[in-house]
């Protein structure tokens, strides 16, 4: 369970046990924001999502919606099976600079989030999706967003058969 508001929860609410397998890229319309230190890094109304099942969703920033002096590329990559290489990014503020916080994946099946870049949510001081921040997926490896529009068990909380 993540520490979110139940009073809020949206009756149209989605499971990620619905979401398909492999993964989909979607376009989306909510207000996105990343901020770090209080300064906001990013934001967009005209950002991406994928999903897939037992994750929550992970939102994607298109370039020009991000400071330019907030994102510079780190060394190394990851790799996803469904979203192949990725090239991972520093975060920075004015005062901050978080290592490895950031990726985008730019030899990707998915076309709509090929000049995109999505944050890690422990990253930035926050992450919100219309102006509601974001709980962090427990572990740390992957990249969703956890907010009261979604529901789990998701793959790596304590007690889940997805671990």
């Amino acid at each position: 369970m993540h520490p979110l508001d139940l009073d809020s929860i949206p009756s149209e609410q989605e499971t990620v046990s619905g979401f398909p397998r492999p993964s989909i890229a979607q376009p989306i319309h909510n207000y996105l924001r990343a901020v770090l230190v209080e300064q906001t890094i990013a934001q967009t109304r005209r950002g991406a999502r994928t999903i897939e099942t037992s994750h929550p969703p992970t939102y994607y920033f298109p370039f020009q919606d991000i400071a330019l002096d907030a994102r510079r590329p780190a060394t190394g990559f990851s790799f996803c099976a469904w979203k192949g290489s990725a090239i991972c990014y520093d975060a920075i503020s004015e005062d901050l600079c978080r290592t490895r916080e950031a990726w985008s994946c730019p030899t990707l099946p998915f076309e709509i989030i090929r000049d995109h870049i999505a944050f890690y949510t422990a990253a930035p001081n926050a992450c919100l999706v219309d102006d509601e921040a974001v709980v962090p997926r427990p572990g740390g490896l992957y990249g969703g967003w956890i907010t009261v529009a979604v529901s789990g068990p998701f793959k790596g909380d304590l007690g889940s058969r997805f671990r």
